[in-house]
Order: structure tokens, then C-alpha cells, then sequence
């Protein structure tokens, strides 16, 4: 068995250290004993871009707001499926994450960030969100494990009924608020229904080729 290589910490802001390992060419962002992402499972990454676009059909030139790049997977999926007059805005908390991308998984990046559609924004998609105002077709929010926090108590509150009113107001008419998260969660969809969006759930599997972990993504479109 191959040994597994640590190549990068970094500190992300009011949570704990995120470390960056390789095994072969495989890479791993775990935190304390939990594996957050693996670069062998982009699979439902990928569903949430396309899933939320199939959806956004009908507009030309959709903007797009995506919180947390993690390893790119959603990025990258989005640009396949975006025409050339759409926009996407990546919000990424952990600059590391960034340098990363560029660096060690550049590989997985394919000239991503480098795209014209795409600006990056160093920062919490948070702040990205309480600044819009009717400003997106659709806002993909991969961030931490999901509703229920893992890596920051402050990513909660993302996912409160304040921080979903606030993606509403973000959101330009009948636009889409994507959730990925890796298990299912009763309260959030009760949430959503209660925040002004029709809510769709997809259950969805971490491989790209169907196998793997079962996966949950809300699709959110505001009334």
C-alpha cells in the first residue's frame, strides 16, 4: 500500500486545521479524523452544478455564486454546462484552498480559476450573500458537511432561517439555492419550505460513476 503524503496545512478562520495529503494521485482534505473531500469522489460535486443548471435553461446569461471550492469539482462541472455570457462567482473562505488549486491540484483544476466567466472571492460566502440583492440565478452552497456544521460553528448560520432569507433576497426571481450535504436532514427541508422556496431533494452518489455514498442536494427555487 501506497503511503500517504501530508503536503499542506492550513488554519481555517474560528475552526480547526485542515491538512492536504496525496496518496499516488489521489488527494484527501481531511480534518482532525475526517476525510472532507477525496479527489476520486466528485461525483455529487458535480450533480449539484449540473443539476441546478438544467434548471436555469431558459436564461442566457445566468450568475452564479458557488460557496466553497473544495477541490473544484462543481467549478469545473459549471463551466462545462454554462454558456460563454454566463458569470460564476466562487466565494472560498481558506486561502490555502485557493493556492492549493493552483498548486499540488492543478491537475484537478484544469485552468478553472483562470476562466473569464469566473471571479474569486477570498472570503466568507456569507458576506457575499448579505451584499446581493437580486444579484444571482442561482447560488450552489458546498460548505462544510452540509446544515449540520463540521469545520466552523459559524457555517450554521448558512443554513438558519435568517441565513436562508438572506439567499432569498440574493436570488433574482425563480432562482435556485443549491445545498450539498452528505447525509439527508429533516429540519432544513422543513426550513426551506417554511423560508419561501419549492424544494426539490436529489439523492445522489459521491462517484462519478454511480457507485459510492449516497449524497443529499437540496434544490431550492424561490416563490
Amino acid at each position: 500500500m501506497k503511503v500517504r503524503e501530508l503536503l499542506a496545512t492550513a488554519q481555517v478562520p474560528g475552526g480547526e486545521e485542515l491538512r492536504l495529503f496525496r496518496r499516488d494521485r489521489d488527494y484527501m482534505i481531511v480534518l482532525d479524523r475526517n476525510e472532507l473531500m477525496n479527489s476520486r469522489m466528485s461525483g455529487s460535486e458535480e450533480q449539484l452544478a449540473t443539476l441546478t443548471i438544467a434548471r436555469l435553461a431558459n436564461r442566457s446569461d445566468p450568475r452564479l455564486l458557488i460557496g466553497g471550492y473544495g477541490m473544484g469539482f462543481t467549478l469545473r462541472a459549471a463551466l462545462a454546462a454554462l454558456p460563454a455570457g454566463a458569470s460564476v462567482v466562487v466565494a472560498e473562505l481558506v486561502p490555502e484552498i485557493i493556492e492549493w488549486a493552483r498548486g499540488p491540484m492543478a491537475e484537478l483544476t484544469a485552468g478553472g480559476l483562470d476562466d473569464p466567466r469566473v471571479t474569486v472571492v477570498e472570503g466568507d460566502v456569507a458576506a457575499a450573500i448579505a451584499g446581493a440583492r437580486g444579484s444571482y440565478d442561482a447560488i450552489l452552497l458546498d460548505v462544510d458537511n452540509g446544515p449540520d456544521g463540521l469545520t466552523r460553528a459559524g457555517n450554521d448560520g448558512l443554513y438558519s432561517a435568517a441565513g436562508l432569507a438572506a439567499a432569498g433576497a440574493a436570488l433574482a426571481r425563480g432562482g435556485i439555492l443549491a445545498v450539498w450535504s452528505a447525509s439527508d436532514d429533516a429540519a432544513f427541508t422543513k426550513r426551506l419550505s417554511s423560508g419561501g422556496f419549492n424544494v426539490s431533494i436529489q439523492k445522489v452518489r459521491a462517484r462519478s460513476n454511480g457507485k459510492g455514498a449516497q449524497h443529499t442536494i437540496w434544490l431550492a427555487e424561490t416563490r
